[in-house]
């Protein structure tokens, strides 16, 4: 019987083109036909390998899970940029690959995100989200968050609604 590995850890510069495999097949996923087609497309092409080899250098914790040497998705967190909310720690972005989603992955990264904060001392953390993602709504209010800010955030011309959902 073989025995499968999964490991949530800190990602290593040579993790990133598997992680920016990862970000382009989950932004694709999650936000085709919400942000228009030229600024996802845009945006996927400025993060590709070395952006995220960069990352993995920055000041930013990247976590990614590992599953059996496969990256089926990260989370990037770090001190709240929202100073007007109280909550110190956000997760900026929590991602799966597709093929990984809805097995419990995401909720066991997101929980070691939130560990890992309280660790460094942040009291508090909040996670965006946009309002049209309704897959994201839903897995933060599954994991106990509170709906608490609204903000905009700008693709191209277009501009899109955005929740903020806090943990105290």
């Amino acid at each position: 019987m073989k025995t499968l590995s999964i490991e949530i850890r800190t990602a290593e510069p040579q993790d990133a083109r598997a992680i920016a495999d990862a970000h382009r097949q989950a932004w694709q996923h999650t936000y085709s036909g919400i942000i228009p087609h030229r600024p996802l497309n845009d945006m996927l092409e400025r993060r590709g390998e070395s952006w995220w080899r960069k990352a993995t250098r920055g000041p930013a914790t990247l976590l990614v899970v590992d599953v059996a040497g496969t990256i089926a998705g990260y989370a990037t967190l770090g001190l709240n940029r929202a100073r007007s909310l109280p909550q110190e720690g956000e997760i900026y972005e929590i991602y799966m690959r597709p093929e990984y989603q809805g097995i419990g992955l995401g909720y066991r990264l997101f929980g070691e995100a939130r560990r890992l904060l309280k660790t460094l001392g942040c009291n508090g953390t909040v996670v965006w989200c946009l309002e049209e993602s309704e897959h994201a709504d839903r897995f933060f209010r599954s994991n106990g968050g509170m709906d608490i800010a609204e903000g905009m955030e700008a693709f191209g011309e277009t501009s899109l609604k955005k929740i903020g959902f806090a943990w105290n």
